[in-house]
């Protein structure tokens, strides 16, 4: 297993699943059902390409089988500024695939940061990833798990809040954590 792999997996258990900041994530991660997908790629066509192939497979795959997918890409778009620009067309891609309305993209990136914050604020980090990364959703997916969890309007700013309060020196240390593992 590659260690973006298992960074990421150590990522999703100790920070997602463990402070909760995704309620639906657990389900997925514990039966097996999320594809990793590492991208080798060093150009934004090459990843565009396996965004394609991940979204299509993802869409013509049964729910039972896989829940979801996330390409990790550590050798491209490691400025966040990039990896905002290639989102848009990352969305655009799915538009021309007939995907829109299937598929959701959720963004994830190790210097991930919120349009009104500073770059250290702590709650950038309920966004920031071991890795780059594209996580494709099923959209009927999220409709289903929503309509069974109370207020899901509130998650993120829930989840701002337990990344305030435990801190970017706490949040370092699950991170660092979750690389000393992989």
């Amino acid at each position: 297993m590659r260690k973006s792999v298992q960074a990421t997996k150590n990522w999703i258990e100790f920070l997602v699943i463990g402070y909760n900041l995704c309620p639906f994530a657990k389900h997925p991660f514990v039966r097996d059902r999320i594809r990793y997908r590492v991208s080798d790629a060093s150009e934004e066509e090459a990843l565009a390409e396996t965004l394609v192939q991940e979204a299509l497979f993802l869409s013509e795959v049964s729910p039972e089988e896989l829940e979801t997918t996330l390409i990790i890409h550590p050798q491209i778009l490691n400025r966040f500024s990039g990896y905002l620009d290639f989102l848009a067309r990352a969305e655009w891609l799915l538009q021309q695939c007939g995907l829109e309305g299937v598929i959701q993209i959720a963004s994830f990136h190790p210097d991930y940061q919120f349009e009104e914050t500073t770059r250290e604020a702590p709650e950038n980090y309920t966004n920031r990833s071991p890795y780059p990364m594209l996580h494709l959703l099923r959209e009927e997916s999220i409709e289903t798990a929503l309509r069974h969890y109370e207020h899901p309007e509130q998650i993120p700013q829930r989840n701002m809040e337990t990344m305030r309060r435990l801190g970017k020196e706490k949040i370092r240390e699950i991170l660092q954590k979750v690389q000393e593992l992989s």
